[in-house]
């Protein structure tokens, strides 16, 4: 048997990591400023996460939700307290794609609803059909079978305001575009959201999976506008710092029932211990404030770079735009220089999502090796 092979893989195999940096199986160190797809947020290794798990590890690693797990309580606790949401409940599982099916579906059901509202250039998973081939109809939300896509410009307050209707179950919005380019929604559009998801008894959600988790220097990337408060929050990347877990945060006002949504491994116990590892690393660290500060160094050293068409983002949650398609630049980046970046889905565009411990001096190796790179291209 081999691989189903879909993924375009850079010839390196990476074997560890500790910090900021990974290394190669011939021990040769690279600089992490993409974090696994933004997945690393405490650094490779973390002493505090290892014990955590191992701890866990050695008592039980998985049982199902047939039975209590206090861990689930206190994960939903501490999360609660550092968000600056503690009035929310939280539905655990396993994956980011996994968390919008379950917003979504949660939405629907509200109101029998099966039309979403979403915008140009998301990204929101992979996953889909699961249930439509399922046979129990009470696991089916009107979406399920047949969900209609209303697909409309970011901040374009005037379409979204003429194609809202009592119609719509949700609109759905990044904090900030991952796969995008790092567009955000303006905080005055966002706001209209709510209204609008309020007038129309609708469901304003968040997909904070990429933006949440102290990348932007906010918990979420939402509260940079304070008064914006959704109903449903998708949260899944930074929160397990490589460890598969996901979560949506959702609104007192929806009310549980058993079976209305479920999860075999979602919120299982090393799960549970990896997410709470990060949580107490967030808080003894400061590391939400550490990306702000961080963000705010990193973007001020890219503006001295001529060959930067234009930045976005805030935070560690970094896009820049150059004249010319990034993909060999990139090579040269990991294989010349030992530094991994990511891309987006324009080909002109590199992101930045390095752990939020990255330090200013390893920005400086960033900068002084991109710049002399695009200098010589």
């Amino acid at each position: 048997m081999k691989l189903f092979d879909v993924y375009p893989r850079f010839d390196v195999n990476i074997e560890r990591g500790g910090g900021n940096y990974v290394y190669d199986n011939e021990g040769t160190k690279y600089l992490d400023l993409y974090g696994g797809h933004a997945v690393i947020s405490i650094g490779h290794s973390h002493p505090h996460y290892i014990e955590r798990i191992q701890g866990q590890l050695e008592k039980i690693g998985f049982y199902s939700n047939s039975v209590e797990m206090p861990i689930q309580n206190e994960l939903a606790t501490k999360l609660g307290e550092l968000s600056g949401y503690p009035d929310y409940d939280l539905f655990l599982v396993n994956s980011g794609a996994e968390a919008i099916e379950n917003a979504l579906k949660l939405a629907s059901f509200v109101k029998d609803r099966y039309k979403v509202i979403a915008f140009d250039n998301a990204f929101h998973g992979r996953t889909s059909a699961a249930v439509q081939v399922t046979d129990n109809a009470k696991i089916q939300a009107p979406l399920n079978r047949g969900i209609e896509v209303i697909r409309l410009p970011l901040n374009d307050p005037e379409a979204l305001t003429a194609h809202m209707s009592e119609a719509v179950a949700a609109v759905i919005v990044e904090g900030v575009q991952g796969i995008g380019g790092m567009e955000e929604p303006d905080g005055s559009f966002l706001t209209l959201i709510q209204e609008l998801t309020k007038k129309y008894d609708s469901t304003f959600i968040m997909d904070e999976i990429q933006s949440g988790y102290g990348r932007t220097g906010h918990f979420f990337a939402h509260q940079i506008h304070p008064d914006v408060r959704p109903d449903l929050i998708t949260v899944a990347k930074g929160m397990g710092n490589g460890f598969p877990v996901g979560g949506l945060l959702i609104h007192p006002r929806f009310k549980a029932s058993p079976g209305l949504l479920g999860t075999t491994f979602g919120g299982n116990q090393l799960a549970c211990a990896a997410a709470l590892a990060v949580l107490e690393v967030f808080e003894k660290e400061e590391l939400v404030h550490q990306a702000q500060q961080t963000g705010d160094y990193l973007i001020g050293q890219l503006k001295n770079i001529p060959a930067i068409q234009a930045i976005r983002g805030r935070g560690l949650m970094i896009a820049m735009d150059l004249d010319f398609p990034i993909k060999e630049l990139r090579k040269k980046l990991i294989f010349d220089q030992k530094i991994f970046t990511g891309s987006a889905k324009s080909p002109n565009t590199m992101r930045l999502l390095p752990p939020l411990t990255v330090k200013p001096e390893e920005i400086d190796i960033f900068v002084q090796a991109f710049t002399e790179l695009v200098e010589k291209s």
